[in-house]
This record gives structure tokens, C-alpha cells and sequence, in this order.
């Protein structure tokens, strides 16, 4: 099987007690059931402990419900205490993978580093050289993959070199993701996915006249209010974010950025059929970027955007259905704030 992951996969190390924002916060650790079964076993104080914590989720998972905040197991060092008592292998499939983002495409698989993570974002926004990504060859026998997947392959490739492109202003570039991903969007939506590599080879941007009419903002910043918040202060970020004056933002690092979103999310639209929302998604999170960045600088901007977005499915799918019902985050509303750039 071919496993492609970001350049700078393997240059990860995490930060354990010295991590400033620990991934054993905020959310929710859930217990696979190999893991719960191991749990059961353990004998001692710590089997105790970790069998009063283990409770049923209104998802019907196990988990350890937040003490605080913070996961039960997480002491005074911020380490981990199965971790320290157990080993690593004893920890849950969650904890053991975070921050691994990992998607099964049959054929193929790809991991990616959540910028969530501060180890890993600063390896993102460590580098102004184009983000690139790197694929080996395992043993592991390959599955098949969805029919899409011939089409949309080729044309997130053909994205990325777009995105990649340092010819053209940012603003240019975003721009045409939107415009391919329009055209490709049609396709999809009248069965004709096979025609996708074709349209990512002898693709040129068509010349578009906007109606006159406002950008994103200052409604998205309202959308994004409303999502599932996991930081009390998220809605304060964005209250100030609608009146500061936006300041100097590196373009080669904001590119790396939207760069890491087009890699992840295009080609899930195996899933639904979206491929418009998930471009829109990836040119929103650079906007956003640049726009967070007044008011708490770009890393801690990308951070809690992950932080608050991709750790959710129901903030993503939020914000995938505003794109189709509100027309303050249409795909025109989106041109024009990128040509008033």
C-alpha cells in the first residue's frame, strides 16, 4: 500500500509535559474496545482507578469523561498516568495516534499532522519553502477504492500545483482553487466523475464578472460563532477579529497552511459528493488565518482554528451546509473578498 504524509512527518517528536496546550484537554478520550478489555484486567489501585473512570458516552462510546477540564489520568507533570505505569501500548488507539489524522482510501493512505498539535505546527509554519508530501511503499495489501477516487486524485493534484504556484499572488491562486472546483463540482453532480482527470489536465480559468454584493465577512465570523465552541474565550477571538486592522501575514506561510488543508479534505468528498464545500472549507481556513492573525498572531490563529474546527465533525458539517444555504458564504461572496485582497 502507498502511505503519503507531509514532508515534515517524520521530523515530529512530541512535546509530553513541556507541550503548552495538551492534547489530554478539552476533549473527551475515547476507549476502544481492546483497550476497555485491557482496562478490565489491570489489577491494583490503577485498575480501580481506571475502571471507575470508564463511562458510556451519549454516543454509546467509552470514554474518560474531562475532571477539570482534563483527562482523569493526566497528573501534576502533564503526563500521562497509564502511560507512566503501563506503556505507551496501554493507552487508547486515540491518545496512541494523536495528532495523526489518518484516511483509508483503499488503494493508498494518508496521515497528516493535526496543527492543532503545537509540535506539529510548528513544523508547518517552521518552513516558507512550498509544502510538499512523500510516499513510500508498505507490504500491507491494497483495498479497492471508490471510482471516484480516478478523478479526484489527478485534480487535487492538479489544485495543489495551483496552490503551489508562487507566480501568482495568494488572492490569484485561491481564486482559481474556487473557479476548478466549481467546474468540477458540476461534473460530480450530474454522475460524471471519470471526466475529473481530463478537466485537472486542459483546465484554464474562465473569466468571471461578479454581481456587485458583500465578501465573507463579517458574516462568517457570526456563522463560526455559533458552532460548537471548545474554548470559552473562541467567540471573544472573533468579536475582536470583526473590527482589528489586519496586519503583515508572510504569504509563503500562509500557502504552506491552505496548502495542509487542500491535502486533507478534497479528496473526502468520496463521502458525500462535496468537493465544492471542501475547497471552500480550505480557502476559508487561509482567510480566516490571515484575518485571526491581528488579534493573536498566525500560529496561535491556525491552532485554534484546528483546534475548534477539525477536532469537530459537526462544526465541519456545520459549516459545509452554511456554504450550501447561506448566501453570505457563497462562492461569489468568497470571490469577491479574495479580489478585495
Amino acid at each position: 500500500m502507498r502511505i503519503r504524509v507531509p514532508d515534515y512527518y517524520e521530523q515530529f517528536h512530541c512535546l509530553a509535559g513541556e507541550c503548552p496546550h495538551t492534547c489530554c484537554e478539552k476533549w473527551e478520550v475515547v476507549i476502544d474496545e481492546e483497550t476497555a478489555r485491557l482496562y478490565d484486567a489491570v489489577p491494583g489501585d490503577l485498575g480501580e482507578k481506571l475502571r471507575a473512570a470508564m463511562e458510556t458516552d451519549a454516543e454509546g462510546d467509552v470514554c474518560f469523561p474531562l475532571s477539570g477540564g482534563r483527562c482523569p489520568f493526566l497528573d501534576g507533570e502533564n503526563l500521562c498516568e497509564i502511560h507512566r505505569q503501563l506503556g505507551p501500548e496501554a493507552t487508547s488507539v486515540t491518545c496512541r495516534s494523536h495528532p495523526r489524522f489518518t484516511e483509508d482510501y483503499g488503494p493508498f493512505r494518508e496521515v497528516t499532522l493535526c496543527a492543532s498539535c503545537p509540535a506539529a505546527l510548528a513544523l508547518l509554519l517552521g518552513s516558507d519553502a512550498p509544502l510538499t508530501f512523500r510516499e513510500t511503499e508498505t507490504a500491507e495489501p491494497e483495498e479497492p477504492g471508490d471510482p471516484w477516487l480516478t478523478g479526484l486524485v489527478p485534480l487535487r493534484d492538479r489544485m495543489l500545483r495551483e496552490l503551489t504556484d508562487r507566480a501568482r499572488p495568494l488572492q490569484g491562486r485561491l481564486e482559481r482553487l474556487l473557479l476548478l472546483a466549481l467546474e468540477a463540482q458540476g461534473l460530480l453532480e450530474v454522475d460524471r466523475a471519470a471526466e475529473l482527470a481530463a478537466l485537472a489536465e486542459v483546465w484554464e480559468a474562465p473569466p468571471v464578472e461578479l454581481p456587485e454584493g458583500p465578501g465573507i465577512f463579517p458574516r462568517v465570523l457570526e456563522v463560526l460563532s455559533g458552532l460548537e465552541a471548545l474554548d470559552g474565550d473562541w467567540r471573544e477571538l472573533l468579536r475582536r477579529a470583526e473590527t482589528a486592522e489586519a496586519v503583515p501575514v508572510p504569504e509563503r506561510l500562509l500557502g504552506r497552511v491552505g496548502t495542509y488543508f487542500l491535502f486533507r479534505y478534497p479528496l473526502k468528498a468520496v463521502n458525500d459528493g462535496d468537493l465544492l464545500g471542501r475547497v471552500q472549507l480550505c480557502v476559508l481556513m487561509v482567510l480566516l488565518a490571515r484575518r485571526l492573525a491581528a488579534v493573536c498572531g498566525l500560529s496561535e490563529a491556525v491552532r485554534r482554528l484546528c483546534s475548534e474546527i477539525e477536532h469537530s465533525e459537526e462544526n465541519l458539517e456545520a459549516l459545509q451546509q452554511a456554504f450550501l444555504e447561506d448566501g453570505g458564504l457563497s462562492p461569489a461572496a468568497f470571490l469577491r473578498t479574495l479580489r478585495e485582497a
